[in-house]
């Protein structure tokens, strides 16, 4: 049995890796106007935020049809007997759900869908863990299994510094972005049942950066070995900065730089900075 990983395109895992593993993708688009890109394919990340800035409306995003997971699924089964579909929170996309019917219908190729219920490169962990896992000969229901493991232990937690992205998106509830701009409050955010959802209430930028390091910390206290990613929206060199302090302060954390694209930084705006990790068994 030889079995394929597919993720989409907000995993943001770099070219390289995606060559290595030999893991394939569907993108997810953002629509200006009429003119439609699939990230990472018809537009860079950079390239995005800079039309961001001089266009009038906020682009609009959009999920992979089951057509396009059908097609894929077909190319792969061309090679490959099973499949690991691995997807962005069901809670914020349909992709997930269009990957199951897709499976459900395509012939010669097992498909196992597995909802991460997270985004970006922390959903990229579970797809890594995946490919390395398949290309060591694992079974399906094994990579499966360790999955659902580091599911447990999976953490994710990001600030952005204006909530009417997310509120107009419909990734938060308009009630708790206006309260956000009203008091200048920075909340944590976090994943939670699939949704966005505020996880405490901050008053500034740098409490903020303090919490989620407070919380780094209470998880590397209790575990050998952790990998993070800091994640950006156009703030590279604010993540770098970080990414020093806390390699000093850390030694059993392996850290990583990742960024909010397209599809998740419309939702998020510029200037969002997260931090995700989970134990490394």
């Amino acid at each position: 049995m030889k079995t394929a990983v597919l993720t989409d395109s907000t995993a943001y895992i770099p070219q390289e890796q995606l060559d290595q593993w030999n893991i394939y993708m569907v993108p997810l688009s953002v629509t200006f106007g009429d003119e439609s890109y699939r990230e990472l394919l018809d537009i860079t990340t950079k390239e995005f935020y800079e039309k961001v800035e001089v266009e009038k409306e906020l682009p609009k995003t959009s999920q992979p049809s089951v057509g396009d997971f059908t097609t894929k699924f077909e190319e792969i089964a061309e090679n490959y007997d099973t499949v690991i579909s691995i997807h962005l929170s069901s809670g914020i996309s349909g992709t997930y759900q269009a990957a199951v019917s897709a499976g459900d219908m395509i012939e010669g190729l097992e498909v196992y869908p597995f909802d991460s219920e997270i985004s970006c490169m922390v959903q990229g962990f579970y797809v890594l863990e995946a490919a390395k896992m398949a290309q060591d000969g694992a079974t399906p229901d094994e990579i499966l299994d360790r999955l659902k493991v580091m599911k447990e232990d999976m953490k994710a937690y990001f600030m952005v510094d204006d909530l009417s992205h997310l509120a107009r998106g419909g990734r938060l509830s308009g009630a708790q972005a206006m309260v956000g701009s009203l008091l200048q409050v920075k909340p944590l955010l976090h994943f939670e049942d699939t949704k966005i959802v505020p996880f405490e209430k901050i008053r500034t930028s740098k409490k903020a950066y303090k919490r989620m390091e407070g919380l780094l910390q209470e998880a590397a206290d209790q575990a050998e070995q952790l990998k993070a990613v800091i994640i950006h929206a156009e703030r590279l060199e604010t993540a770098e900065k970080w990414k020093a302090e806390l390699e000093e302060k850390y030694p059993n954390v392996d850290f990583t730089i990742s960024y909010f694209g397209p599809v998740i930084g419309t939702h998020l705006g510029e200037g969002g900075i997260g931090l995700g990790w989970y134990k490394v068994k």
